[in-house]
């Protein structure tokens, strides 16, 4: 069948029903928002009656509630990593507070829980945000599909599918699992999947994707893959991967985070005890103890990392591009060296005609040519029959029936079109096909010329024209390795196991230089070692089973992830789930954008510790500026990291460093 379904009518796709679905977290829904508002608002309330000299019993209440309200949840985090022999820098902010308080500045202390309450806000905050995205692509997928049985349709979750079922998805539905279409005709929005601007054509035959939504025609799909290994399903779990790791430099932070607290400690009780032995009084010297210990606690300092690395993977996974950890991300920023494979990475990854070509005195012309070989090949399921067909049909070319087929393996087929015996085929091996050139037709018969595959078209015997087919390269290619080069300053290099004129082909029309093609497994990752022992850093971009050593070997991976294979896209640090390959240089911008903010957060996070120790130990800081010069650069860096968050931060393409209209590209 290949009629459209009927259908009632329903409305056009307006841009609310086209948009993903969102779902952001609320500030107060978050605990830690909840604690730190209480906090907040208690302090506020106490403040003006403290300053108005108010009895005691009227706002001291409050600062105790604020002091409940704010830090009995980092006490309580702090004592337990005490139990475990770990010094938290959580308990060494509240040990100040409480000191503060116990030399009568309870004020101060208020104050710093608050401050102290709301960064950890901001920071649950951040979190839980960057983690709506992961919940976004989880509201995708419907509840519940429509299957198709031999007693009729039946509503079923979409839990419960298997691979096989049939769905009828009907107009203005979402598709319920990853599958292909049998029958009908409709338009997919399929943007939050593939990034496509317009809804797409489905038609028999057509892939669609669990999430995306329907238009206005029914279609019946027949699934293709579980639904836990969907499209939408691989997003989610790599990203929640992500979010579960830490970037080196986080956990160097965290090595030194032990040591650097009980130094603070040592430092605290020696700025304590050494004014006092002096003659210090005990309330001056306890008070400049406890502001040093404010304003030398790490606390900015381990929020200097993981926020730009977190937020440049949630960046990534809206435009496409899953990073599967904050160590992937970081890698991707260090490489200088790009290593590209060809088939189904530069290339399309499946064959297309690129030349019809009549033979002299046939009497046909190009469509002609192209409808009777379609014709014979129609009941093929051969990639290259299936190529020619669709070729045929981009041409709207009409296709006669075709009995009596007949495919012999390594031939070709063999059918009766409109009375006359057809056959497609490649040329007989017996041939001597580098030199052979028939009299009748002004085309190569070679079996692999330019870089394509060469079939001949025969009817009742006489040859009547010959055909070419290529794996093409994608319309991104030339630009994506351009984009490399620049980022990386040298050419990539294409590693390829096809042979060396299809290779040569596709690097002449993407400007790759460096060539190596027959390659096997083991020698492209031979190649990336190699690359890597000239003291190279090497990101190796790939799709199939033989890319997985190499994508494995490398600095960094990135699959392709449309049609790359599981082992591919287990085993990259990324995956293109769109196939966009300028999302490559793309998202290596991205990643060295993340790590310049985590060098400019850990240089504000230094001199914020340095200069106000020093100003401690050599001058008299006051408790409020101390507390509120370290917090301030604790919520400073965390929102410095967030920045990568804006739509801004994503740019896939920069020549040169430059904008189109010749200006500086916006710093982050």
């Amino acid at each position: 069948m290949s009629s459209t379904l009927d259908s009632p009518p329903v409305p056009s796709l307006d841009a609310s029903a086209r948009t993903a679905p969102r779902r952001r977290t609320r500030v107060l829904a978050l605990p830690e928002a909840r604690w730190a508002l209480l906090a907040t608002a208690a302090f506020l309330s106490a403040l003006p009656l403290h300053f108005a000299d108010a009895p005691g019993w009227t706002y001291g209440p409050l600062y105790a509630i604020a002091y409940l309200a704010g830090g009995w949840e980092p006490l309580l985090a702090g004592l337990r990593a005490l139990r475990g022999k770990t010094l938290d820098v959580d308990l060494l902010m509240i040990v100040a507070a409480l000191g503060a308080a116990a030399i009568g500045q309870v004020l101060d202390g208020a104050l710093l829980i608050v401050i102290f309450a709301t960064s950890g806000a901001l920071e649950a905050l951040a979190t839980a945000r960057t983690a709506d995205s992961v919940r976004g692509l989880l509201d995708l997928a419907p509840a519940t599909a429509t299957r198709v049985t031999a007693d009729g349709e039946e509503s079923v979750p979409v839990s419960r599918l298997r691979v096989g079922d049939e769905l009828l998805i009907r107009p203005g539905e979402r598709i319920g699992a990853d599958g292909r279409v049998l029958d009908g005709t409709s338009e997919a929005d399929q943007a939050t999947i593939t990034g496509e601007p317009l809804p797409v054509l489905k038609t028999p035959g057509d892939e669609v994707f669990a999430g995306t939504l329907n238009g206005t025609g029914a279609l019946r799909v027949r699934v293709e893959r579980d639904p836990t290994d969907s499209v939408i399903a691989r997003i989610v779990t790599l990203v929640e991967e992500a979010s579960r790791t830490k970037a080196p430099t986080q956990l160097f932070i965290e090595k030194i985070e032990q040591r650097y607290a009980v130094g603070v400690v040592a430092a605290t009780l020696t700025v304590f005890a050494v004014p006092l032995a002096f003659g210090a009084d005990l309330t001056g010297a306890l008070l400049r103890a406890m502001t040093f210990m404010i304003v030398a606690s790490p606390c900015a300092v381990v929020l200097a990392t993981m926020p730009p690395l977190l937020s440049a993977i949630a960046t990534a996974g809206r435009h496409g591009v899953l990073v599967k950890s904050a160590l992937a991300m970081e890698r991707l920023g260090e490489i200088d060296t790009a290593a590209l494979d060809k088939t189904g990475t530069l290339t399309e990854g499946a064959p297309e005609v690129t030349a019809v070509r009549p033979a002299t005195g046939s009497g046909l012309d190009e469509d002609a040519l192209l409808a009777l070989a379609a014709a014979a090949e129609h009941p093929s399921e051969h990639p290259l029959a299936r190529a020619i067909v669709a070729a045929a049909r981009t041409r709207d070319l009409r296709l006669a029936p075709a009995r009596d087929f007949a495919a012999k393996p390594g031939h070709g087929v063999t059918a009766t079109v409109d009375g006359r015996v057809v056959t497609v085929g490649r040329p007989d091996p017996g041939l001597d096909t580098d030199t052979h050139t028939d009299a009748n037709t002004n085309a190569n018969t070679d079996t692999d010329v330019e870089g394509g595959t060469v079939v001949r078209v025969e009817r009742d015997g006489a040859l009547v024209g010959t055909l070419v087919l290529a794996d093409r390269p994608r319309t991104d290619a030339a630009e994506t390795a351009a984009g490399l080069t620049a980022l990386t300053g040298t050419s990539p290099v294409l590693l390829t196991g096809d042979n060396p004129r299809a290779a040569a082909q596709v690097a002449t029309a993407t400007g790759i230089t460096d060539v190596r093609a027959s390659l096997l497994p083991e020698d492209k990752v031979t190649a990336v070692r190699e690359l890597q022992r000239a003291g190279r850093k090497v990101l190796f971009v790939g799709d199939g089973v033989n890319d997985a050593p190499a994508l494995a070997a490398a600095h960094s991976g990135i699959a392709m992830g449309r049609a790359g294979s599981d082992l591919a896209l287990e085993t990259a640090d990324a995956v293109v789930v769109r196939d966009e390959l300028a999302a490559i240089p793309a998202v290596v911008r991205l990643s060295r954008a993340a790590r310049r903010l985590v060098v400019q957060n850990l240089l504000v996070a230094g001199t914020f510790i340095m200069v106000l120790v020093l100003w401690d130990l050599l001058g008299h800081l006051p408790l409020p500026l101390g507390v509120a010069g370290h917090e301030g650069s604790t919520v400073l860096v965390g929102l410095n990291g967030l920045r990568l968050l804006r739509e801004s931060a994503w740019r896939l393409r920069e020549s040169a460093g430059r904008r189109p209209d010749g200006g500086r590209p916006r710093a982050l």
